[in-house]
């Protein structure tokens, strides 16, 4: 026998490879490598996220996809003399908003699948009124700007015509018209992207004119509704069958109900809560965009969003399931290798893939459950084979039941994730030092299953 192995160097180096303190540090050394699995994770999340926000986008383009609504408005073409002659003049288009609006609109929504992905779509009935008061107009006009009124027409506009079901219909004094391609130019800068269609009402606008109109379009579309404040002062009216709205845009609803079947939202914007001149250019049109009177149809279960949140917490949930195993081989003196360390974080990040590979099919709720109770029954079971004891499985199970229960509040708390995630991880790590509070770091962990000390037995119970 080499009796290089009993020299004092031999003996140290065996009692720093079974020290306490050494082996927290490679347990901790552990939980930071184990992270890195969580990124490939993390990559197949967004890859899934990706092909839903395709399909979502193919069939949004088929439906008209998110719509935005300009309620009737009056255009008066005009042109400015050149300023020399053999110039060409400078052709516009003059926009007067009406100085009442009242719109209504009824929405049918519907779930359309292709695989294991769904996007809400609608059919709108939108009607629009709109009292129009020609007094001192133009008043905003360019200098020198001649306005031809023989080609006035009221123009309506819409974000994505090949979602219209049906003719769109204008009705003045108890005579319909039909809608047809119309040309407003704006500021090609401006994200607002209208298509306008219009009718001439010539005989109706004239200099210092009052007069009504109503408007009727029919249009699908997918995902999002809003309405542009097209009058001085706006009011809308929303009635829709979906059970989860999302208000958004310029202004909120001043009223509205929500329940299971559906939802109501009315929003009464004044004029000077609108920010927009009664009349100008047609780069008025444009300025409308920050005062869509927004819907969202969302989706209250979003998959990939939560499974998402919940990789971004992978370290903090490994460690805490490293510290309790290693919590559990300092009281049961019982040596745990550290390939079992990395079995148990593998464990964990398959958790991760059956978490998001069930939510795509039951639901995020459903597939945590069956995801997280297969994972803390493997790790219990697993914690009874290494410590050969049915305590220390049955204690396992209840640390770890109560470690995935804090995973799934953690995603559902959003706006106090960041405050329970670090009290619960200072209560954590505080539950560590007292129950390690008397072990000797220095001291070896036992190679078998020797008892550990009676103190730290009696924390054990």
């Amino acid at each position: 026998m080499n009796q290089d192995s009993f020299s004092p160097l031999s003996v140290q180096i065996r009692s720093w490879s079974r020290s306490m303190g050494l082996k927290l540090l490679v347990v901790c050394g552990l939980a930071l490598l184990m992270t890195i699995p969580s990124l490939f994770v993390s990559s197949i999340v967004e890859e899934r996220t990706g092909r839903a926000k395709g399909v979502i986008g193919e069939i949004s383009g088929r439906t008209g996809g998110p719509q935005t609504f300009l309620g009737p408005s009056l255009s008066i073409p005009y042109s400015i003399p050149p300023l020399y002659k053999g110039a060409s003049p400078t052709l516009g288009v003059y926009v007067v908003f009406p100085a009442k609006g009242d719109a209504s609109i009824r929405v049918l929504t519907e779930e359309r699948h292709r695989s294991l992905f769904k996007v809400p779509v609608y059919q709108a009935e939108v009607k629009f009124d709109a009292a129009f008061d020609l007094t001192g107009v133009p008043a905003a006009a360019p200098a020198g700007a001649e306005l031809d009124w023989t080609r006035a027409a009221i123009v309506v506009g819409v974000s994505d015509a090949r979602g219209a079901l049906a003719d769109g219909t204008l009705t003045v004094n108890g005579k319909t018209s039909t809608f047809t391609p119309a040309e407003i130019v704006g500021d090609e800068n401006q994200r607002l992207r209208l298509t306008y269609f219009g009718v001439r009402v010539s005989d109706l606008a004239k200099p210092s004119a009052t007069f009504n109109v109503a408007a009727n379009l029919r249009f699908s579309g997918a995902q999002r509704l809003a309405v542009l404040a097209y009058g001085k002062s706006t009011h809308l009216m929303v009635e829709a069958d979906w059970p989860s709205p999302g208000f958004d845009g310029g202004f909120l609803p001043v009223k509205r109900t929500v329940s299971a079947q559906g939802f109501t939202g009315e929003w009464s914007i004044p004029f000077i809560a609108r920010g927009i001149p009664a009349e100008g250019t047609s780069t008025a049109v444009s300025a409308l965009d920050h005062t869509a009177l927004g819907i969202s149809f969302v989706e209250v279960a979003d998959p990939y969003q939560s499974v998402s949140r919940s990789v971004k917490y992978a370290l903090l949930f490994i460690g805490l399931l490293f510290l309790s195993y290693f919590v559990f081989e300092a009281t049961a003196g019982k040596r745990v290798h550290p390939a079992q360390y990395v079995l148990v974080g593998v464990a964990h990040i398959i958790f991760y893939l059956l978490l998001l590979s069930l939510a795509e099919r039951i639901g995020f709720d459903w597939g945590f459950l069956v995801a997280g109770g297969a994972t803390v029954l493997l790790l219990s079971a697993n914690a009874k084979w290494i410590f050969a004891s049915r305590v220390q499985g049955l204690r396992a199970l209840f640390v770890f039941t109560l470690l995935y229960f804090f995973i799934y509040l953690l995603l559902r708390l959003e706006d106090n994730a960041l405050l329970v995630g670090a009290v619960a991880s200072f209560l954590a790590v505080a539950a560590v030092m007292y129950f390690t509070r008397n072990i000797d770091w220095y001291s070896s962990i036992p190679a078998g299953g020797a008892r550990p000390s009676a103190a730290v037995q009696k924390d054990a119970v």
